[in-house]
C-alpha cells in the first residue's frame, strides 16, 4: 500500500529536529530507521502529516565509555551495537541481543533509540534495557532529562516519552566483576520478533548470587522487571535447581498475551523455560 501523503524535513541536529517538532505539533513523526514507521503507515495505521528525518545527526550516532557508563547514540543502529568493541567489553548482553534482531537489512537500519520510542511489546531492546539498568535520555525545546527503563516503558506502545521529545542517548553501566549476562528468545521465524524473550545480568562471587536482574519481553503488554525470580535467586547458590525453581515463577504476577502464535498456558510455560536458558547462561553452567 501507499502511505497518505505528508512532508518530508530532515533535521542536521537534535535542536533542528526540535524546533521542527515544535513547529509541526503532535502530527509530525520523527524518522530514524523507519522499519517500524514505515509499515505502519504504507497500512494506513499511522497517519503523520510531517515526517522529521534524524538519520543523519552525527551527535545521535556515537559509542562511547563515560566513567562507568557505556554512552550509546539514540541513532545508532542495531549492527554497530553487533559490531562495537566497547559494548563487547562492557556490556556484552547489547552485543548479543543485537545480534538476534531481524535480518540484515534491519539491523543496519534500525536504531536503538527508535526501537525503544516504539516500544513494540515484542521487541528485544526493552527487556535488555531493563535488565542493564539502562537509562533514557531526553531532550525537548524546554530541556532535557532522563528516565530509568523500569519506569520508561508504561504500556501497549506506550513509553515516558512525550511528543516533543527526542531519545538522544542510552546510558548502561559498565559490567562489573563476576557479572555474567545473555538473552535468550523463542522468536517467530519470519520477523524474529520475540513471542517469549528474556535478558539476565547476574553477580556471582563463589557460586553465589550476589545481584539479579531480569526483564522479560514478548509475554505481556510491554517488557518488565521480573522481580519474583530475582528474589529468588538473589542469596542463593546458583545450582541448576535453585536456578529452574528460580525460572518456575516467570511471569507469575502479569497479565499474559495470546495470540495465534502462542496461548496463555504456552506463553507461561515458555518464559520459565527461556528464563532459565538465559539464568544458566549468565550463570556460566
Amino acid at each position: 500500500m501507499i502511505p497518505a501523503s505528508f512532508s518530508y524535513h530532515k533535521a542536521n541536529s537534535v535542536q533542528e529536529a526540535l524546533g521542527m517538532l515544535q513547529q509541526h505539533g503532535g502530527d509530525a513523526k520523527l524518522l530514524a530507521g523507519g522499519h517500524s514507521l514505515i509499515p505502519a503507515m504504507k497500512l494506513r495505521l499511522n497517519q503523520p502529516s510531517t515526517l522529521i528525518d534524524i538519520r543523519h545527526i552525527a551527535e545521535l550516532q556515537t559509542i562511547s565509555v563515560a566513567g562507568d557508563h557505556v554512552v550509546i547514540g539514540a541513532g545508532v543502529t542495531h549492527h554497530q551495537i553487533a559490531t562495537n568493541a566497547h559494548i563487547h567489553a562492557h556490556a556484552p548482553i547489547l552485543a548479543e541481543a543485537a545480534e538476534w534482531i531481524g535480518d540484515v537489512q534491519v539491523r543496519n537500519m534500525g536504531t536503538l533509540g527508535g526501537s525503544l520510542a516504539h516500544a513494540d511489546p515484542a521487541a528485544d531492546w526493552p527487556a535488555v534495557m531493563i535488565a542493564s539498568h539502562a537509562s533514557i535520555e531526553m531532550q525537548s525545546a524546554s530541556g532535557s532529562r532522563t528516565v530509568g527503563a523500569d519506569d520508561f516503558f508504561l504500556g501497549f506502545f506506550e513509553t515516558a516519552l512525550q511528543e516533543d521529545e527526542i531519545i538522544t542517548a542510552i546510558k548502561i553501566p559498565v559490567a562489573g566483576a563476576h557479572t555474567g549476562s545473555a538473552y535468550k528468545k523463542f522468536m517467530q521465524p519470519a520477523s524474529r520478533y520475540a513471542i517469549v524473550g528474556c535478558a539476565v545480568v547476574l553477580t556471582h562471587e563463589n557460586g553465589k548470587c550476589t545481584a539479579a536482574s531480569i526483564g522479560m519481553t514478548g509475554v505481556s503488554e510491554f517488557a518488565y522487571r521480573e522481580k519474583a525470580i530475582e528474589d529468588a535467586l538473589v542469596g542463593k547458590e546458583l545450582t541448576p535447581e535453585n536456578i529452574k525453581h528460580a525460572a518456575s515463577l516467570a511471569a507469575k504476577d502479569v497479565t499474559l498475551m495470546s495470540d495465534h502464535f502462542a496461548s496463555v498456558p504456552y506463553r507461561k510455560h515458555l518464559a520459565s523455560v527461556y528464563a532459565e536458558r538465559a539464568l544458566v547462561a549468565a550463570a556460566g553452567l
